[in-house]
């Protein structure tokens, strides 16, 4: 448990620093990322940032489990 606790808060770190210090980080501006925008009416699918967290994460949790064993 220690140790989810440690990666969690270090993840939590990154992530915050990344979104303080990198205002213009391009995730959910990315091509592929679908905006449609009519007179009263937005709409926004962030397809390409999506596949891009989930890859991030899945790496994360790939290297956790390597970790473990």
């Amino acid at each position: 448990m220690g140790k989810w606790l440690i990666i969690v808060g270090i993840v939590l770190l990154v992530s915050g620093l990344i979104i303080t210090y990198i205002p213009r980080f391009p995730l959910g501006r990315l091509p592929g990322d679908i905006v449609i925008e009519r007179e009263n009416f937005r709409f926004y699918l962030p397809i390409t940032s999506s596949i891009i967290v989930s890859v991030i994460l899945s790496l994360i949790v790939f290297i956790v489990n390597r970790m473990k064993n």
